[in-house]
């Protein structure tokens, strides 16, 4: 057996080189980007529009609930003094409706007289309480009336044609209401022409002049034209002692916060504006 040289070299495996440890990829963060004054901004804004929808739903009305009653009070809240003759407002958001209980209110102070309920929306939506509801107000003697909620997407023939062939007025109720509440795409003058459109189509249909019902803001801004004084006029005006109106108006809506035996959700309160013989000269007969 040979001798091994002692000068001869091992061989030995070199020992592998540690890796360095490389920190993990992190995506970059968007918001980590846009610069601190931005971001300050941008809270700030979300802030104010919270708390401008927080005062509208909740500061603004309960100010002018606390103050004296000029008026009497009723139906949860301070009536308008001068307006013998009052009504409400009703839809599917005031739920099941218990009739019996809600005639009663036509033998208290300030009885409920009139009553007018949504029948139909746009071109093809209808109120799934309209026809019990419309039924059952006649039944029960109150003066009825039946309104049109428009929709600023859909062709204005198809909404006047839809409304005409749900709603059957007869003898003694309201002429039909046009309530107008959004703009949406189109210009005045576009939203002026669909409202006459369906004002004199039901004019021709029915018979009578139909009611405009809009806010006052709303009023003032979109349907300021002389074309509209031609036809009554139903403000939407909430917690003010009087109408700031200064044309002539038929009805005034002037309370969201009612509260009606027979209804359990809150519901719209009105007044006509005259006795109730002047009511019964605008109804259909």
């Amino acid at each position: 057996m040979p001798i091994q040289n002692s000068k001869q070299k091992t061989k030995y495996r070199k020992k592998p080189k540690a890796r360095r440890k490389t920190k993990p990829k992190t995506r970059k963060n968007f918001f980590g980007s846009i610069p601190a004054w931005v971001k300050h901004l941008f809270s700030l804004g979300i802030i104010f529009l919270f708390s401008v929808s927080f005062y509208y739903h909740f500061i603004r009305p309960y100010p002018y609930f606390w103050k004296p009653c000029r008026g009497v009070r009723g139906y949860g809240v301070c009536l308008p003094d001068g307006y013998p003759v009052h009504g409400i407002d009703i839809s599917h958001h005031q739920g099941n409706i218990d009739w019996y209980e809600l005639a009663k209110n036509k033998e208290i102070p300030n009885p409920i007289r009139f009553i007018f309920m949504k029948a139909t929306e746009g071109g093809d939506l209808g109120d799934n309480t309209f026809a019990r509801n419309f039924y059952q107000a006649r039944q029960h003697g109150f003066i009825r009336g039946a309104y049109h909620f428009f929709s600023p997407k859909t062709d204005i023939k198809k909404q006047a044609d839809f409304f005409i062939k749900n709603v059957k007025l007869q003898s003694g109720d309201f002429p039909p209401v046009l309530d107008v509440e959004v703009l949406g795409n189109n210009t005045k003058t576009e939203l002026q022409r669909k409202v006459i459109y369906w004002l004199t189509r039901m004019e021709s249909h029915y018979g009578v002049k139909p009611i405009i019902y809009a806010s006052y803001k709303f009023k003032t801004d979109y349907l300021d034209s002389p074309l509209f004084d031609d036809f009554p006029y139903w403000i939407a005006h909430y917690y003010v002692d009087s109408v700031y109106y200064t044309g002539k108006w038929t009805f005034w809506q002037h309370s969201d916060k009612g509260h009606v035996a027979g209804i359990k959700e809150r519901v719209d309160l009105n007044v006509f504006n005259g006795e109730l013989e002047e009511l019964e000269e605008i109804l259909i007969n």
